[in-house]
């Protein structure tokens, strides 16, 4: 399968990301709203809550740059770090975790704890199970509410789209949401099909976001800069022309090669990117959208 291929490449990709020197990389802090910061440094973006309850963190990027992202926390804030949310288990967004977990209390979806006790193995990457201090100790099936530095933090599980444990979290004084991968800032996404990942209920739930977005929020992505509801738009607009193109092509009975050749509308050249190039988006929509038989 094309998506396994893709899977993958891309599962290679992070892996060696994560073995290599990032001794050079440097950690930015972006103050976001209310009691909310952004850090980033190399892989998923982490979500910040500082105040008088200690330090919250969303995602913890590649366990090497766990020391870094200690002495960054430490300049937000001198309280103690209480908990780190996952927003899926894809190991640019939980690498931290064996070291984090020993001091703080992980949360995420039933599925990215199962996902990384378990460890994945496919052709050309494999990733162990994760220690006992890297899984989540708190786990739920629809969603949970925290009070943390004097708001509620609303986590809320979205199925089966960039994986089958993906999670936003809602900062709700502070109106900030960070979106795990369900949002990569122009750029055509990774959908973790091997994973439980589905191109429809990607599409369906960025759309779901977008139909409760609070006004004026501020939305921390997975992989990009700070954004808000126009960037989010302009995203799901993407998947909406792209996949609804691709869906009718493959209707109308043309082949993935004959579908790549076509290739895509100009304005989405931008999309194209190291891991999911135009082709590659191609691959995953042809596969992942469904056709009505007549």
């Amino acid at each position: 399968m094309k998506a396994l291929a893709l899977a993958v490449t891309l599962l290679s990709a992070l892996a060696l990301a994560q073995d290599r020197d990032l001794a050079k990389v440097q950690l930015k802090s972006t103050p976001v709203a209310g009691r909310v910061h952004l850090l980033q440094g190399e892989g998923g973006n982490i979500g910040v809550s500082v105040g008088p309850d200690g330090l919250l963190i969303v995602d913890d990027e590649f366990a090497p740059l766990a020391p870094k992202i200690r002495a960054a926390l430490h300049r937000l804030g001198k309280g103690p770090l209480e908990y780190v949310l996952n927003t899926h288990f894809h190991g640019d967004h939980t690498g931290s975790n064996a070291v984090f977990g020993r001091e703080a209390k992980i949360i995420a979806h039933d599925a990215v704890r199962t996902r990384l006790l378990s460890g994945r193995k496919t052709p050309g990457a494999e990733t162990p199970p994760a220690p006992p201090a890297a899984l989540p100790v708190i786990t739920y099936e629809q969603g949970v509410k925290l009070w943390f530095n004097g708001e509620e933090i609303r986590i809320t599980h979205l199925p089966a789209g960039h994986t089958d444990g993906d999670s936003t979290v809602l900062f709700v004084k502070s109106n900030v949401l960070h979106m795990g991968d369900l949002f990569f800032v122009d750029h055509f996404p990774f959908i973790d099909v091997t994973a439980g990942g589905s191109v429809e209920g990607y599409v369906k739930n960025v759309e779901t976001v977008l139909a409760s977005l609070p006004a004026d929020v501020k939305i921390i992505p997975g992989h990009g800069p700070l954004s808000g509801r126009a960037d989010l738009e302009r995203f799901a607009a993407m998947l909406r022309e792209t996949s609804a193109l691709v869906r009718q092509k493959k209707a109308a009975g043309m082949s993935l090669e004959q579908v790549k050749r076509e290739g895509l509308p100009e304005k989405y050249k931008g999309f194209s990117w190291e891991f999911i190039s135009t082709e590659g988006w191609l691959e995953t929509l042809y596969e992942g959208v469904s056709v009505k038989k007549t």
